[in-house]
Parts: structure tokens; sequence; C-alpha cells
């Protein structure tokens, strides 16, 4: 994440974009808005909502190369009276930069029915809607990052979303409890082992 952002060229160099993952980019290109798609029951600070997701088509100005990844690019509230009703998000028209950081796609969900039509879904898969919009989707995806040159007290965005995507952690301590759980389950089945395979036995033999 503290490495430099990476342009249109590098991102395509990447032969796998989820070795990568964390890495901020900055894109110049269009939004597909027309196959925009708010996933549901997605939350942001605790609050259930959408996920409004976006293909963004970009291209490489060394090569001429044009591709397109999905953008996760906010939150939004949705209305419960009417479940229906989409919130009205601002997509800008022509080129724009994005700022994103390389995610894995959306996370899925539990899934009540086979594969999902129209632009409220519980999921998504990128294999499936590069059939759908036939363009070819990279493997990854990008969450959609504020302009860095805006202040960061900035409460509202342009398209009104909010982005606060919860960070990635690094931290080992999860991994140590792991450990010392592990090690602990190995010390109680190597007891009980040398209670019931060894001393049990001669406790009964002796009786």
């Amino acid at each position: 994440m503290a490495l430099p952002p990476l342009d249109a060229s590098a991102l395509l160099a990447s032969k796998d974009l989820i070795a990568s993952l964390h890495r901020s980019v900055q894109l110049s290109g269009n939004w597909l808005p027309q196959h925009t798609i708010y996933l549901d029951n997605r939350q942001m600070d605790g609050k259930p909502g959408f996920f409004v997701v976006t293909p963004f088509e970009f291209e490489d100005k060394t090569t001429g190369l044009k591709k397109t990844i999905v953008v996760q690019r906010g939150w939004a509230a949705r209305n419960f009276l009417n479940r229906q009703q989409l919130p009205q998000i601002a997509t800008p028209a022509g080129v724009v930069t994005l700022y994103g950081r390389i995610a894995l796609p959306p996370s899925k969900l539990y899934e009540f029915k086979g594969v999902e039509t129209g632009q409220i879904r519980q999921n998504i898969e990128l294999k499936v809607l590069a059939r759908e919009f036939n363009v070819e989707l990279l493997n990854a995806s990008l969450l959609q990052l504020d302009d860095p040159s805006k202040a960061a007290s900035t409460l509202k965005t342009d398209d009104e979303l909010i982005r606060r995507w919860s960070l990635p952690n690094a931290s080992v301590e999860k991994n140590y409890g792991y450990m010392v759980q592990w090690w602990a389950l190995s010390a109680l089945i190597a007891i009980l082992y040398i209670w019931f395979q060894l001393i049990r036995p001669r406790v009964r033999s002796k009786n």
C-alpha cells in the first residue's frame, strides 16, 4: 500500500493481479454506467445498504490496448419502504481519473437462487459478468478511493457514495493466537492418548 500507484501499463504488465492485492492504482478512462450493479445487503459502518459496482474501461497509452475492470465504487443507503428504488448515483461522463486499490471481487453472501440478473443482485461472478456485458474483465476488482488532492475532511464525495473501506489486517497477533490454540489442542490430545492407551489399561490390569 505504501508503494507508488500503478498506472495502466504497470497494471496490465502484471500477469496476476491477485498477487498485487492492496496496491494503489491511478487510471484514466471511462465509466460504463449502463452496467452498474447494486449489491444488496452490504454493510458499512454497521448499516445495511448497497455496494455500487460499475465497470471501468481504461487504455494503456503505450500499446493502445483497452481493458475493463470492475470497480467497487462505494456504499449507498437503500430505501427500505420501497426496496426496488435505487439511489441516484452521479456517474461522470467522458474521460475521468480513477484512484483505487486492487482488491478481490466482492465477497459472496448466501445465495437464495441461481445466476442473478437485473441491477439489484446478491452476488456477482466476474466470468458471468464478462459474458453478460460482452467485455473482457480483469481477474480482480478495484476499491475506489477518494481523490487524494481533496481535503480529507470533506464528508461528501461527488457521487454521494461512502468509501470508508476497512484496511487489510497485517498484524500477527491473530496468528499467535492460532498457534497457541493448536499447541494446546496437541497437548490435550497427547495427554488423552497417554491416559487412555497407557495409564488406564495398566490401572485396570492391576485391579
